[in-house]
């Protein structure tokens, strides 16, 4: 009688699942227009380098930011402060459902304070106009360290040119 021979025992793979589950960083990552700003450290600034800062309006918040009565309302609630805080607003550029800055900080610190400062007086006076209340800015301030002169440039024209694309509605704070 013939009888089968033994296989040797062999180890079986096993994945790590990376998500879901009670634990540190559970569920699923949001897409699409839930995804925002991670919430990450944000890497050190110099004061040398400018920022190209990015607010995008929430989903439920104000929109038609475009129009000639919000853009004026943006642009009071930004005049009388671009220079707050260790920050210094140098341009800025209102889109539909964003804005853009163009700013100068001493450090990672003012650049926090100053950015959440400009949001929270954009903020109510959006919300002032609209007759409303609630959140305007849905998500992080996004911002980019512009290290050399021709990404500075390039985010200048991005700034102050987007808004001729899109019919006006940018400025430099006098």
């Amino acid at each position: 009688k013939c009888v089968p021979r033994a296989r040797a025992p062999r180890q079986l793979g096993f994945t790590f699942r990376t998500r879901g589950g009670a634990r540190k960083g559970a569920g699923r990552r949001p897409n699409g227009l839930r995804a925002g700003v991670p919430h990450l450290a944000r890497p050190a600034l110099s004061r040398h380098h400018p920022l190209h800062v990015t607010l995008r309006v929430a989903a439920e918040g104000a929109r038609a930011l475009r129009s000639t009565a919000m853009f004026r309302v943006i642009r009071a609630a930004l005049q009388p402060a671009r220079e707050r805080l260790g920050l210094r607003l140098v341009h800025f550029s209102v889109q539909s459902n964003h804005l853009h800055l163009l700013v100068e900080a001493s450090d990672r610190r003012a650049l926090g304070r100053g950015v959440q400062g400009l949001a929270i007086r954009v903020a109510k006076a959006i919300n002032r106009r609209l007759g409303r209340r609630g959140r305007v800015f849905g998500d992080r301030y996004h911002a980019r360290a512009l290290k050399t002169p021709r990404e500075t440039r390039a985010a200048l024209r991005y700034v102050l040119l987007n808004a001729r694309k899109h019919e006006g509605g940018s400025g430099r704070i006098p």
